[in-house]
């Protein structure tokens, strides 16, 4: 009896409602309803992270986080695409700076609290070196050929890619996030995961098949309907901003903020918990599939129908981008971690956010 209540419980019940709102029409230009949605949205996050740690204490590490990570990503790209397409040459960057975005939030955000968080609870957190020298390598690689090399090729003026140059970013990003996901699940998995990871996989048929379904279905729901409604929101929220005099670019930062939402969660949790290993194959592999699936999909779209496509950063963002990578890669290249690596990777995201708002 108690598993069927279980199955009432407010993580399936309120994504429902949510949905039910969002159908309904009743956001278009009503902001009683506009600000009801965005509790819900908080809720619906909260619901995705339970039922994401559902699926991945069923499927194992570090399967459990990739689905979370590439269901995300997916998603990402459904809502940043068919912006593109309604928006025309006013979302060009929109791809960009909300990739930017997610993986300054990432870097800075996921990883500074969750080192912060464990560190302050347990002081000095372990985890495997190797695992993070592959998914950085990887990282590096495919930042620099997406946010950073458009800025400074000639073929032609300004931040763009020629059509063969889209194509060869297409193809090297898929290449380098193809091995990385191999080494993470067969190569070099021993890697990705700890003792304590291996003790919870014996565990993972006290989830039964039904639960892990009813879990599987509604993570896809809630992520489904977290990135609607962070779209449907945006224009508010854009309008919001522009009346303050702030510029339009936090709107891809508000919106990556809630589309991460369930992945930060559940990375500060893990760390909260001394699973540090966990936090950290999230995070990682949360930004390098933001990244190197997102922007090779909007990149081919991009191809395929002729949209205007702005990938190149300015000076500024790459500055502080290169910050970002080269802090994470000082903090945890040596296998341990304490809280002092989290308060810098915290006012590397401060800055982000401030020189975003006053460059």
């Amino acid at each position: 009896m108690k598993k069927i209540v279980k199955l009432y419980e407010w993580t399936t019940s309120l994504p429902i409602i949510t949905c039910l709102l969002y159908f309904s029409g009743l956001l278009d230009n009503n902001v009683f309803f506009q600000v009801f949605a965005g509790i819900l949205l908080l809720f619906c996050v909260m619901s995705a992270v339970h039922h994401s740690e559902i699926v991945a204490h069923r499927v194992g590490e570090p399967y459990g986080t990739i689905i979370l990570a590439v269901s995300i990503t997916i998603i990402e790209v459904a809502i940043i695409i068919s912006l593109m397409m309604t928006g025309g040459n006013e979302y060009a960057s929109f791809a960009r700076d909300t990739v930017y975005a997610a993986v300054m939030l990432i870097l800075n955000g996921i990883i500074g609290l969750s080192l912060f968080i464990g560190g302050r609870k347990h002081h000095t957190q372990t985890f495997s070196p190797h695992s993070v020298k592959i998914a950085l390598v990887a990282l590096v690689s495919i930042i620099t050929f997406t946010l950073i090399l458009p800025t400074f090729t000639s073929s032609i003026v300004g931040p763009y890619y020629t059509e063969r140059q889209l194509l060869f970013e297409i193809i090297a990003c898929l290449v380098i996030y193809i091995a990385f996901i191999s080494a993470q699940t067969i190569r070099h998995r021993e890697y990705f995961i700890t003792e304590s990871t291996s003790n919870a996989e014996n565990k993972h048929n006290n989830i039964s098949n039904i639960a892990f379904i009813i879990s599987l279905t509604f993570l896809l729901i809630c992520l489904v309907i977290v990135v609607l409604l962070a779209k449907s929101l945006s224009t508010p929220i854009e309008s919001l901003l522009t009346s303050y005099g702030l510029p339009r670019s936090l709107v891809g930062i508000i919106i990556a903020a809630v589309i991460l939402l369930p992945e930060g969660i559940a990375a500060v949790s893990s760390a909260k918990q001394n699973k540090l290993q966990n936090s950290i194959n999230l995070a990682l592999g949360s930004a390098l599939a933001s990244i190197g699936l997102t922007i090779p999909s909007v990149s081919f779209v991009s191809y395929l129908f002729d949209l205007p496509l702005v990938l190149g950063l300015e000076i500024l963002p790459i500055i502080l981008l290169v910050i970002s990578v080269f802090t994470v890669m000082l903090s945890l290249i040596g296998g341990k971690s304490n809280f002092v690596y989290g308060v810098v990777l915290l006012v590397n995201l401060f800055a982000y956010v401030f020189l975003t708002i006053n460059p």
